[in-house]
């Protein structure tokens, strides 16, 4: 296959959203989401039944010794793809796992890994959240190398990956000190691509401590947009003293609506307060205390007039816009999808003068039927245009991994055959593997198929 060099986000291995929606009216579309067939009805299989013509491989399972001596934990989450030399990525892996849960952990307690680790509790023993890295060959479909790459921190649900060559991993837990280890939690951590080993963790304080869930990093600005998951969560944004070392410091702030002085309900639980497909205009609002000791950033914020969403959860950057899940957002708490489109002149200024555009918000998609679409989480870009979703029922029900199309039509791509959730999508340079992981027991697949057979 021969797919467009624009497509993906330079230095990262993410596809971007081009062409998505491209011929419909930016005023509104939501009559235009239907279901369809897509790429043709599900092969019955015992993991993960897909199309004719795709194909899955386990690339990494549970309990599997990597290449460190350790052994590879349980839940994994979010995950990043990042090129490497060759054909070569970085699949770098989140694992959820929170305090108490050593057992998940495979290993974690080896006292080898206490110089490494973040924080460790009163039993001098690694907290067990962090990350895993899988260096994979795409040409050859062979695993060169695995490794732990971060220890000692919690809850590691999603991030995101820069334009610089990491991964951003964020911490879905706002405990404190004495709570589960010696230090506070809710950071956002950066792991290189390179080096085959744990890296230093240091907490990146100036995003924030929150429930965080994602990150999205605008490549002209190095702008960092962040999801909370709460029921009441903030959408934000860091604006980085300098370019792709956010180390550095810089400031975090709050989307707004403008006109909303009061705050903004963009859940739409009423079923009324947000329009499909209709555009509004944003205003940042500077945060303090950012630190948040007593778990208030959101409700501050959301008193200085910013607005709140339904769990904020996976985030994905496209061409010069993003879009993010709400999980539980909808009039039938079933999910929304949210798209924002920066100012030309995001994060200066300029962004607030009256006679230049500001950022805009749009409710892209919010779904009526669960038996179509249901709480999305992590979400990507396929080759053709295509956003990638994956589901996260947790009342028992199946999860399935769905696509939209360019033209807003629904289909199911995958079904998950076990009871868990699907995971860290995510595609590869040449647009032809998409890699995901089921949480648990974690298992990583790498999938190839005809992507190009379907592109409506």
């Amino acid at each position: 296959m021969s797919f467009s060099r624009r497509k993906f986000v330079a230095g990262a291995c993410a596809l971007a959203f081009s062409g998505l929606l491209k011929g419909l009216s930016d005023k509104s579309y939501a009559a235009s989401f239907k279901s369809v067939t897509g790429y043709g009805g599900l092969k019955p299989d015992s993991i993960l039944d897909l199309p004719e013509g795709f194909s899955y491989k386990i690339i990494s399972a549970l309990g599997d010794k990597m290449d460190d001596g350790y052994l590879v934990p349980d839940r994994a989450d979010g995950m990043g793809c990042i090129p490497l030399e060759g054909s070569k990525v970085a699949l770098i892996r989140n694992h959820e796992i929170s305090f108490g849960n050593h057992d998940l952990a495979m290993s974690v307690m080896e006292k080898p890994l206490l110089p490494y680790a973040y924080d460790q509790s009163d039993l001098n023993e690694p907290l067990p959240g962090g990350t895993t890295t899988i260096i994979y060959d795409v040409a050859a479909g062979e695993r060169i190398n695995e490794y732990r790459s971060l220890i000692g921190t919690l809850a590691n649900c999603a991030g995101g990956v820069t334009p610089w060559g990491t991964w951003l991993t964020c911490e879905e837990t706002v405990v404190k000190s004495g709570e589960a280890g010696r230090l506070d939690h809710g950071w956002v951590f950066e792991v290189p691509a390179k080096g085959n080993k744990l890296t230093k963790p240091e907490p990146l304080k100036d995003l924030g401590r929150f429930n965080h869930e994602a990150v999205a990093v605008d490549p002209r600005t190095g702008i960092v947009y962040l999801t909370e998951d709460r029921p009441n969560g903030m959408f934000y944004r860091f604006i980085p003293e300098i370019y792709g070392d956010l180390s550095k410091g810089g400031k975090l702030q709050a989307l707004g609506i403008k006109g909303e002085d009061a705050g903004f309900d963009s859940r739409n639980w009423d079923g009324s307060s947000v329009k499909q497909g209709s555009w509004l205009n944003a205003k940042w609002i500077d945060l303090e205390d950012i630190d948040s000791s007593e778990d208030d950033l959101r409700v501050r914020g959301y008193k200085s007039g910013a607005a709140i969403f339904a769990r904020g959860e996976g985030i994905y950057w496209g061409d010069n816009e993003l879009y993010f899940c709400c999980t539980s957002g909808g009039a039938k708490n079933l999910g929304q999808i949210m798209r924002y489109r920066p100012s030309i002149h995001e994060g200066q200024a300029e962004e607030n003068e009256q006679d230049n555009i500001p950022g805009r918000l749009q409710l892209f998609f919010e779904s009526a039927d669960k038996n179509t679409f249901g709480l999305g989480d992590n979400l990507t870009v396929a080759p053709n245009g295509h956003l990638i979703v994956c589901e996260d029922h947790y009342d028992g029900s199946t999860n399935h991994i769905r696509g939209i199309t360019p033209t807003g039509e629904l289909y199911t791509l995958a079904k998950l055959n076990v009871e868990s959730e699907t995971a860290g999508v995510c595609f590869s340079p040449d647009g032809g593997t998409l890699f995901v992981n089921i949480q648990s027991p974690t298992k990583t697949l790498a999938i190839k198929g005809p992507w190009d057979k379907f592109s409506s």
